[in-house]
């Protein structure tokens, strides 16, 4: 089942019709469906498909030269070519005659075997470009590698390739289309355990409850998701214990660096070198309010749903889990859930938000937004804003989102207001977003102002316009 990446497709497709030399990088994170996306281009299409192997050149090569010559017969050969440079110029000469994709998937993988690949690669890139109708791709899962070797101008290809594409995990909304059968609600918690990873959503059965699939998978020590993050970290990084040492800090609260080392037990210059290397891999991410470019006030949040789940309930459960005592475990977790949701449920409302931006349905044209924390002289003490956009320094959005089973009430509405007071902007729009609606009390006060949206989440997962009330 192929769903979405409509916008890649599109992308592929432009540069195939072009019918002239094209070299498009795909790269991003395990699991996140770059395969699935070369599948579906190539359908239809001439074209040889090969996945390098975290082997020698030696395999690489022969396993290369099988899927030119079954291309070029139709018939699986044991023949090789004698160097990459020759099984690589005799594609280019293919194509010479034809459109034709050459897919070298994994092709980190080959280029670290064979350390002239990628100088062979420039070298033939320039002696065909102008008469060749190749379109090659490269695609690549080690972020570090295809940014550092591939896309970087140090690298040998740089300057090369006519497009690039980071694929990232599906949004939200994308995600809803995987399942027919979750209620809205259920959608949510989904996007909140699995996130938005193509492999991930694939082990969630949506004639299931939440509930069973939540011990399927994290509470199950045979499934495929119960070891998922620890070995995905192996395959990224040289010393997954301090990495995971790590992320489940910031899952369990230390979300400052200072806590985070602190709760690690490892120097601060430490262990910012190891959050750098997460936030690359696209696992956490460094936060700063709302505005502010360089901040003492900087906190790290997990990115990644299904890690962020994971390592919040599983490794506390873990000897739980391990006897087989999947009940008792949800248990533990069920009543959290609520809590751990009111994140999740930020996301999807700035998503939401870039929706109506995009489509022309959003009073504030912001080009970012984010969450805002700080001091507030009049209470003295810390306050949040969950959401805040501006434009031109004077207009600016504010955002409160809350995953209750309560209405919101007036008192929801007043304090956003009243927090807005802190910035000096000449025209302010509120947006209410609420699982459950709103009270009698605050719908009223919101037409009475006139700026405020008020949003339920069935609409969200629906995408509706909302006009200002």
């Amino acid at each position: 089942m192929f769903i979405g990446r409509e916008r890649e497709l599109a992308a592929l497709n432009k540069l195939y019709i072009s019918d002239k030399f094209e070299f498009a990088v795909i790269y991003g994170r395990r699991r996140v469906g770059k395969t699935a996306l070369i599948n579906q281009f190539i359908k239809g299409k001439k074209a040889i498909y090969f996945m390098g192997v975290e082997s020698n050149a030696k395999q690489n090569l022969e396993n290369f030269s099988k899927s030119i010559l079954e291309y070029h017969t139709g018939m699986g050969m044991e023949s090789s070519f004698f160097s990459f440079q020759a099984a690589l110029e005799y594609v280019f000469k293919l194509s010479e005659k034809e459109r034709l994709v050459l897919a070298i998937d994994e092709y980190p993988y080959v280029a670290r075997a064979s350390k002239s690949l990628a100088s062979t690669l420039q070298m033939l890139i320039d002696q065909y470009k102008d008469r060749s109708k190749l379109m090659l791709i490269l695609c690549g899962s080690s972020m570090a590698y295809m940014e550092d070797q591939v896309l970087s101008y140090k690298a040998p290809l740089y300057g090369r390739r006519t497009a690039q594409m980071k694929i990232v995990p599906f949004d939200f909304k994308e995600t809803c289309r995987y399942f027919r059968h979750f209620s809205n609600e259920d959608k949510a918690l989904i996007y909140g355990i699995a996130g938005g990873t193509p492999q991930y959503l694939l082990q969630m059965n949506d004639a299931l409850s939440v509930e069973d699939n939540i011990k399927n998978t994290f509470l199950n020590p045979t499934s495929a998701l119960f070891e998922e993050p620890e070995n995905l970290l192996k395959q990224e990084v040289r010393e997954p214990a301090l990495y995971n040492a790590i992320i489940t800090a910031i899952a369990t609260g230390s979300t400052r660096m200072s806590e985070i080392s602190g709760k690690v037990g490892e120097d601060t210059n430490v262990c910012s070198t190891y959050v750098k290397n997460l936030i690359s891999l696209g696992i956490i991410r460094k936060e700063v309010p709302y505005g502010e470019k360089a901040s003492r006030k900087a906190i790290y949040v997990i990115e990644d749903n299904l890690f962020r789940f994971w390592y919040r309930f599983v490794p506390e459960n873990n000897s739980i889990i391990a006897r087989g005592a999947a009940d008792l475990a949800y248990k533990r977790i069920e009543p959290l859930l609520p809590d751990y949701m009111g994140k999740v449920f930020e996301e999807i409302c700035k998503q939401y938000l870039w929706k109506l931006l995009l489509t022309g349905k959003c009073p504030v044209q912001f080009s970012s937004l984010g969450r805002w924390w700080g001091n507030d002289p009049s209470e003295k003490s810390q306050v949040e804003i969950d959401i805040l956009a501006e434009q031109d320094k004077t207009t600016a959005l504010f955002g409160e989102c809350k995953w209750t089973n309560e209405k919101v009430d007036l008192g929801v509405l007043e304090t956003l207001v009243k927090r807005s007071e802190l910035f000096p902007y000449n025209q302010k729009y509120y947006y209410l977003f609420a699982k459950s609606g709103f009270t009698k009390g605050c719908a009223d006060r919101a037409k009475e102002v006139g700026n405020v949206v008020l949003v339920n989440y069935k609409e969200i997962v629906g995408i509706k316009n909302t006009a200002l009330r």
